[in-house]
């Protein structure tokens, strides 16, 4: 059955996980290309990306994540999976503000705190920032 009974979520549902599919693999190889590294705190990058999906929103994995769970919610109809997203989500957001945030500020400096200042958490901003590299 379609989320809330409409037909049209099932559409946003499989937009929200191509996009996310999407900004996944960007960002990857973003990270491997350009920041000499990867996602993981034990190979972390080399360099700060701050190009592609990093223009608009300082965690292009973490939105591209959510997103797909929450596409599923959508396309499947599903509230377990809703809350899942939600709870994940949450967990993404402790983890960038008290982990993630304080070690790329010692790592990267003014850099990362200019980046930081023209590039949203979460939200994307509508135009790309075109500070940094």
């Amino acid at each position: 059955m379609p989320f809330l009974r409409v037909e049209l979520t099932r559409f946003v549902g499989a937009a929200l996980i191509l996009a996310g599919l999407a900004g996944l693999v960007d960002s990857f190889a973003r990270f491997a290309l350009q920041g000499l590294g990867t996602p993981a705190p034990i190979a972390p990058t080399q360099h700060l990306v701050v190009t592609g999906l990093y223009r608009y929103v300082r965690n292009p994995i973490y939105v591209a994540v959510a997103a797909v769970i929450f596409g599923q919610a959508l396309l499947f109809g599903d509230w377990g999976l809703f809350a899942y997203g939600a709870v994940v989500w949450l967990a993404f957001h402790l983890f960038v503000v008290g982990y993630e945030e304080p070690t790329l500020k010692r790592s990267f400096g003014a850099e990362y705190e200019a980046f930081c200042i023209n590039v949203p958490r979460w939200i994307p901003r509508p135009t790309a920032w075109r500070g940094g590299r």
